[in-house]
């Protein structure tokens, strides 16, 4: 099992994912971080528990909107697998947040 460091709006966290999955999981971090920073620069300060769970509602209202667009290319059904791994992927970080 591979382990990485990764950091979203500048909190460090350290991440297990399967052996391989490490860059996609980076890359998966890269976006939530990007969300995470346009959210944080408009709304200011507002909790990184609650900065997360933003950020996860924002990807999965882009993920309905990919599924409502109907039978897609390749392309929209790829895109719309990466956000699903990314929500998940945020909701057990917000769960993590949570407990600590």
């Amino acid at each position: 099992m591979g382990q990485i460091s990764v950091s979203v709006n500048s909190q460090n966290y350290t991440l297990a994912c399967r052996d391989g999955e490490e860059e996609r999981l980076r890359d998966l971090t890269r976006q939530v971080d990007e969300k995470a920073r346009d959210l944080s620069q408009k709304l200011g300060q507002v909790g990184e528990a609650r900065l997360l769970l933003m950020v996860s509602l924002l990807l999965a209202d882009e993920l309905r909107d990919l599924r409502e667009q109907g039978p897609g290319q390749e392309r929209d059904r790829a895109a719309a697998k990466l956000l699903d791994d990314a929500a998940l992927e945020i909701e057990g970080i917000v769960e993590r947040l949570q407990s600590a």
